[in-house]
């Protein structure tokens, strides 16, 4: 009778799986296309047309909209300004994010004050961390005018400044994810094997070489999902261009997204920005399915 009812399990597992996935997948399957495909569908038709967002959808212009936002100087700068965020914050923010997580991984006291400090900035809405540090950079009321004032002199304008608006951007950015990143190697760094590190103690190594040769590959996974969230995160970068600049000055502080929104949608050309939009959709498909197929597939 064991045989028998141990036989029939496997069956009735897969029965129950089968019946789970009818239940199941069709309204997800449902939600999905209503929410994410038609969408998309939908953006990528009205970009062939110079729409305005009301009335009929009937002035077709083919591609005319992708040539006109790629020979956009603003655009090419938005451009520029997501790929510095980028790099900023693969050579600033995360190398940053590492250090710390590795002085407070531990069980030393303060150690777990001292990562809810560095992750309370993540856990303020965008906008709000934005308003924040524009008070801040405010040369009139904000810190900014007080240390000037302290040190007698001219007030600075940081966000009105060309060379120094999109840095504050950038300064921002680092300070507000760097709690998260900083999260993710405290939990990799947590499931390293200690007796890894014993053993190569043991054997005369330093902590450089416990940490290059034991730590480190042993934290690679966690290193290139905080990589994935980076970029993915720089490519969509908003919120704190709208709070803290709007694009300003003279249009040298905008990010793709933020162009799709002042210049698509404010300006009531959605068929143009729509067509901005399925450009940031196939550059962020395009990274992640690279990035899983050749640097995550072993994750």
């Amino acid at each position: 009778m064991s045989t028998a009812r141990y036989d029939e399990n496997p069956a009735r597992a897969g029965m129950g799986a089968v019946g789970a996935l009818v239940i199941l997948l069709p309204p997800a399957l449902l939600l999905f296309t209503l929410f994410v495909i038609w969408p998309i569908g939908e953006a990528s038709w009205y970009s062939l047309f110079n729409w305005n967002g009301l009335g009929p959808v009937d002035r077709f212009i083919g591609l005319k909209n992708y040539k006109w936002a790629f020979e956009s100087a603003v655009f090419q700068r938005a451009i520029f300004n997501n790929l510095l965020v980028i790099v900023v914050s693969l050579v600033i923010q995360l190398p940053l994010a590492l250090g710390v997580a590795l002085l407070v991984a531990g069980r030393a006291w303060g150690s777990v004050a001292f990562r809810m400090i560095f992750f309370l900035p993540y856990v303020l809405a965008d906008i709000a961390a934005g308003l924040i540090w524009r008070f801040m950079f405010d040369g009139d009321y904000g810190l900014v005018a007080a240390i000037t004032h302290a040190l007698e002199m001219k007030p600075v304008y940081l966000l009105a400044s060309d060379p120094w608006a999109f840095s504050a951007i950038l300064a921002v950015v680092v300070w507000k994810y760097f709690g998260f990143h900083m999260m993710l190697y405290v939990a990799g760094l947590q499931g390293v094997d200690k007796s890894l590190l014993e053993a190569a103690e043991i054997d005369g190594a330093n902590a450089w070489q416990k940490f290059r040769h034991v730590t480190l590959p042993m934290l690679a996974p966690m290193i290139r999902l905080s990589i994935f969230f980076a970029v993915v995160g720089s490519l969509q970068l908003f919120d704190f261009v709208a709070a803290l600049t709007r694009g300003g000055p003279f249009d040298t502080t905008h990010t793709m997204v933020s162009f799709l929104y002042y210049f698509g949608v404010t300006r009531m050309r959605v068929g143009f920005g729509s067509a901005v939009g399925d450009v940031l959709f196939v550059v962020c498909v395009a990274f992640a399915w690279g990035y899983r197929r050749w640097v995550m597939r072993d994750d």
